[in-house]
């Protein structure tokens, strides 16, 4: 590992050259590829240098137990040392972890599809519970969201809404979202105060650069229709609306949201190349059992990865066991503490299987 590491660094430093360089400033698509790698490698030489200089600081600390007789001096080292091997460990870990191949979608722009399960218009409420606490938690973070196709419901939220979100490593830090979503409250409709228990579904994809996912236009077939409202009235008098259907696969992408073809067409192809490039990276994967499923289930109660139960003010998720509080803040978007917990525990599990040696 420690080769590697040289190599990472001496890689990083030739960057930084490189960088300093007008003709690189001078062409924005070098810029751009070479400040990227530098991203990337930065957090791994930013650790390495820190590894060494708490090998450099232990070492010191080891020959001071060597040489020293005072007690007192001997106990303080001690403890000294205790603290910098633990620090000396968690390094080596999480160097371990950075050198793992990255994921190809780890820095990747989203397309987030979010559809109300069981529940009737309770569900449908729920769903836009959750699009509002996804793009306030985009918007915190200064990310750009952009609705692609929405289905209102009569009652209020959504039967369907797709939206992409636009921001750095978005799809790494919203990836652990796809699931069923369960929630438990009392409607507002219910003159009995009894809780229901309703469902969302929600799929992360991430989006597919065009050169990445090759359509062939002859594989396509597009048709119009007008855009409706909640209540199934046009709002448009024009066919504006898309549906673009990929004969091969029989993949459907929609778009309503815009007041042009032109512009409904080029976000309903936004989304069917994230649903290509989803399902082509499951077959490489040998993952063929379908990549819908694999995110969403099927949206009944007893399928789910996180429930919001409102009575009780939290929020627990069921994948790593943990529980929040303050349901407010948390569906306005204030979820940055459930994100770090399940990127942690999937470090802890990736160190796990390390570890083990698969």
């Amino acid at each position: 590992m420690l080769d590697r590491l040289k190599e990472i660094e001496a890689r990083y430093e030739a960057l930084n050259e490189e960088l300093s360089k007008p003709e690189v400033f001078a062409d924005p698509e070098v810029l751009r590829r070479v400040s990227k790698e530098r991203a990337q490698l930065e957090g791994i030489v930013t650790m390495y240098r820190e590894l060494a200089e708490v090998d450099r600081q232990l070492e010191g600390v080891r020959e001071l137990l060597r040489e020293e007789s005072d007690a007192e001096m001997l106990a303080l080292a001690s403890q000294e040392q205790e603290e910098l091997q633990a620090r000396c460990s968690d390094l080596e870990q999480r160097i371990t972890l950075a050198l793992l191949p990255r994921d190809p979608n780890e820095d990747k722009d989203v397309i987030v599809e979010i559809r109300a399960g069981t529940g009737g218009d309770e569900a449908a409420l729920f769903a836009g519970d959750l699009f509002r606490m996804y793009t306030r938690f985009a918007e915190r973070r200064g990310w750009r969201t952009d609705v692609i196709d929405a289905s209102p419901s009569q009652m209020g939220g959504y039967k369907e809404v797709i939206f992409s979100i636009e921001g750095e490593n978005a799809y790494r830090v919203l990836k652990h979202e796809s699931g069923v979503h369960r929630v438990q409250r009392v409607p507002a409709t219910e003159s009995a105060g009894r809780i229901h228990t309703s469902t969302a579904t929600v799929a992360v994809l991430p989006e597919a650069e065009e050169v990445e996912v090759q359509i062939n236009p002859a594989d396509l077939k597009i048709e119009t229709y007008r855009a409706s409202s909640a209540g199934g009235q046009h709002v448009q008098k024009t066919e504006s609306a898309i549906r673009i259907t990929h004969l091969p696969t029989g993949l459907v992408a929609t778009c309503q949201d815009e007041r042009s073809q032109h512009q409904n067409r080029e976000k309903a192809m936004r989304v069917l190349r994230a649903h290509l490039l989803e399902r082509m990276q499951a077959e490489q994967q040998s993952e063929i059992t379908a990549a819908r499923r694999s995110q969403v289930g099927t949206g009944e109660r007893s399928e789910k990865i996180r429930t919001y139960n409102f009575p009780q003010d939290r929020v627990t998720d069921h994948r790593i066991g943990m529980t929040f509080h303050n349901m407010p803040s948390l569906l306005d978007g204030e979820i940055d503490d459930i994100v770090a917990a399940l990127a942690e525990a999937e470090r802890v599990r990736l160190l796990e299987q390390i570890s083990k040696g698969s």
